[in-house]
């Protein structure tokens, strides 16, 4: 992998390489988007230490993104997008892993609000000139469902839609986090739908950058995902009844925003530890020919990292399929439904403990090479990016869920009596 210069600080920089083949996701090639998704991920790569050691926006990556129609993407083709769907979105998703963690973690958060509006609010005229504005202006969006005093839970709300007089709106928000706020074109915030509403009836309403003000609360000093910018705010804002979606928020999560969040972070955590993997067998295949005396004690860790790999795609091609499965039918049974989503939660946790994993056995590979900073091989920042992984939405608040789900499933034997 060759060096080259970055135009901003001057230091060397690497070129993004895809993934060996054997190493790269199933559909990899086959989707349109994937060759806009390298050409971003070229310039994303030739910044992303500095976007991480600055914990800064990474702008360059972003625009990048506007120029080859990446935010766009999955608006239907008559509105000016591509009519992507959801397993093309994964597999650019993996390959901007590749190259930037908090650039493919910025893009794969923007699609799951595109995604909630497509499979949610095109019934509402407001809302399908909105996503038309998506797809000719390249907005970016960004998701307002945290909040103070809820403890991390996404059901809850303490805000409100409070009504304004003549159909409009207002809304007050402490938002502990907005990733990346500062700088969208569009918010889709969670609130409860009146202020007389209990906190879990709750409602998803877009909110426009000209009708809101954001007053920063906190900042964003982190281990790693420092490029996210996902700061506290004070959101306040003000819009009309239509913007509001249709449907409860309950359902949107439970149909759309959960899946759609798991798959899409998992495909950019498995780009990561590709990465990861890319770099590890670089130098294993230099240590062989510089010291041709037979099998390298590496031999067996790049041959688990290798697996590793092929089963977290597994996992997200198989997710993929049941969330499509899901998608196309309008009668699911209970236990079918319990199934689909106790397997959507496994696939987060699995992936997000997994992927750390290929890195540490990328780690032992390299040696110093991966703990020193500034080689070819220097892995930290797969490290602490991935750090997050578990964390967003608490790996054990998942497991407790989905514990929750398996005593709600009744087995088939018992569900056809």
């Amino acid at each position: 992998m060759s060096a080259i210069q970055s135009a901003n600080s001057g230091e060397p920089v690497h070129a993004i390489a895809l993934p060996e083949p054997d190493a790269r996701p199933s559909g990899a090639g086959e989707h349109a988007l994937d060759q806009a998704a390298i050409a971003v991920a070229q310039v994303a790569a030739r910044f992303a230490d500095a976007v991480d050691r600055e914990a800064r926006f990474p702008s360059e990556a972003i625009d990048a993104m506007r120029e080859h129609r990446l935010l766009g993407a999955m608006a239907p083709v008559e509105l000016g997008g591509m009519g992507a769907s959801l397993e093309a979105v994964a597999s650019a998703c993996r390959i901007l892993g590749h190259a930037c963690s908090s650039a493919a973690m910025i893009y794969a958060m923007h699609q799951i609000e595109v995604i909630c509006v497509l499979e949610h609010a095109m019934s509402v005229p407001w809302h399908r000139g909105f996503l038309r504005q998506v797809a000719e202006h390249e907005w970016l969006l960004a998701s307002a469902t945290s909040e103070d005093s809820v403890g991390g839970n996404l059901r809850n709300s303490r805000c409100a839609i409070e009504p304004d007089g003549d159909g409009a709106f207002t809304l007050h928000k402490l938002a502990p986090t907005i990733s990346y706020g500062a700088y969208a074109d569009a918010i889709l915030a969670t609130a409860r739908r009146s202020p007389d509403a209990p906190a879990v009836e709750q409602v998803l309403v877009t909110i426009l950058k000209d009708d809101t003000t954001l007053t920063r609360r906190s900042g964003w000093d982190t281990f790693g995902m420092r490029g996210t910018c996902s700061e506290g705010f004070v959101l306040e804002s003000r819009g009309r009844q239509e913007q509001v979606f249709p449907v409860p928020f309950g359902e949107i999560a439970e149909r759309t925003m959960v899946p759609a969040s798991h798959i899409l972070w998992s495909s950019l955590w498995t780009g990561i530890a590709s990465d990861a993997f890319s770099r590890a067998h670089r130098y294993f295949r230099t240590q062989a020919q510089d010291k041709p005396t037979g099998a390298s004690p590496a031999g067996s860790r790049i041959a688990e990292a290798l697996g590793l790999l092929q089963a977290m795609q597994g996992r997200i091609d198989s997710a993929l399929r049941v969330h499509a499965r899901a998608s196309a039918s309008a009668t699911r049974s209970w236990s079918e439904t319990m199934a689909d989503a106790a397997q959507i939660n496994t696939l987060k946790t699995y992936v997000s403990i997994t992927a750390l994993q290929v890195v540490m056995h990328a780690v032992m590979i390299c040696g110093m090479a991966a703990y020193k900073n500034g080689t070819p091989f220097t892995l930290s920042r797969h490290i602490r990016d991935l750090y997050s992984a578990p964390l967003m939405i608490n790996n054990d608040r998942i497991d407790a869920n989905t514990a929750s789900l398996l005593l709600a499933q009744r087995p088939a034997s018992l569900e056809k009596e």
